[in-house]
């Protein structure tokens, strides 16, 4: 009897075991292995195609030559994070040693005027992104909700939307950076100006997508969701809170998405435009260079832009799967 229930557990064991490696193969063939194969035919594509184009700085980069550029461009960011320690150490002996001779010496503290490396100008693109994408969503949001519960406010602003959402950033770039020089005047600024002309021309051109889907998500509450808010005499903040939100934000979010997105272009271009600190300005100084390696770092910055753009939306949509009432809203 013993000797049949062994028999039978262990039956029930390898039946279980097969059911979990068929379950992780399955994923394993669906979530996995697609994006593995197109990784591979895109980079035998790509070396193919490099292979066959000669420019005037010479053949065109493959993913090799952009793997050997990434490695040379955290070397100089570490030869670089080397001497700015190296020069504050210098200068660090240098006031100890005028103090000890001179107790009324006032140390004197300069700063490093290094150059940016590639690193530096991925971190300074990131927090002017950044910075004008919570800009942008500090305006949309709100006023979006606003709108979108209004109709006669709704009508109000449509046509202003509908005018500036196609604008430009190379059309909004010269009047911020007029405007900023006009208002922004001081001659020891706490803010460099080029990250206000960065950052703002990035809100401008971030603001419509959030604002867009904020509304519509607002204004396509269902009727019965509303009549329970004006039962139940829930103030305007309340109702916002319990109904509004919970409904609308997945497209809350979407327009969040796409507006990071956009602003992730618009920043690039910017950047380029107006020579302003940042990856934009790293492609067009290697453009600008005409160096042998020129043509490998512009596409090792472009690998790294594209990179950098996916992982910002993947964060978006983790963070809306944590703050969504329905997880399954958050879509890929």
């Amino acid at each position: 009897m013993s000797s049949t229930v062994l028999v039978k557990n262990k039956v029930e064991s390898d039946s279980a075991l097969r059911i979990k490696i068929r379950i992780w193969l399955t994923s394993f063939l669906k979530f996995v292995l697609p994006p593995f194969l197109g990784v591979v035919v895109f980079l035998f594509l790509w070396t193919a195609a490099a292979q066959n184009i000669v420019t005037s700085l010479g053949t065109f980069p493959g993913p090799s030559a952009v793997w050997v550029q990434l490695g040379t461009l955290y070397d100089e960011h570490v030869a670089e994070r080397e001497k700015a320690e190296a020069f504050y150490l210098r200068q660090d002996k240098r006031n100890a040693a005028r103090v000890a001779q001179d107790s009324s010496y006032t140390p004197k503290v300069r700063a490093y005027t290094g150059k940016e490396t590639f690193l530096d100008q991925i971190a300074t693109s990131l927090v002017t992104v950044l910075s004008g994408f919570f800009v942008a969503a500090l305006i949309a949001i709100p006023l979006g909700i606003a709108i979108g519960l209004n109709g006669i406010l709704r009508s109000a602003v449509n046509p202003i939307i509908q005018i500036f959402k196609p604008v430009s950033p190379l059309a909004w770039l010269p009047l911020v950076t007029m405007v900023v020089s006009a208002v922004y005047v001081s001659p020891d600024p706490v803010i460099a100006k080029s990250f206000l002309n960065s950052m703002i021309t990035v809100t401008l051109c971030c603001l419509w997508p959030m604002l867009i889907n904020t509304s519509v998500g607002v204004a396509s509450i269902p009727e019965d969701l509303v009549n329970v808010s004006k039962v139940l005499c829930l103030k305007p903040l309340k109702h916002v809170q319990k109904i509004v939100l919970p409904c609308a934000i997945p497209l809350i979010f979407t327009g969040m998405r796409l507006s990071l997105g956009v602003a992730w272009m618009v920043l690039i271009a910017a950047e380029m435009l107006a020579q302003n600190p940042g990856l934009g300005k790293f492609v067009w100084d290697e453009f600008q260079n005409g160096s042998s390696d020129s043509l490998a770092r512009i596409m090792t910055a472009v690998i790294v832009i594209g990179g950098i753009g996916f992982l910002l939306d993947r964060s978006m949509l983790q963070l809306q799967r944590w703050v969504s009432w329905d997880k399954s809203s958050a879509v890929h």
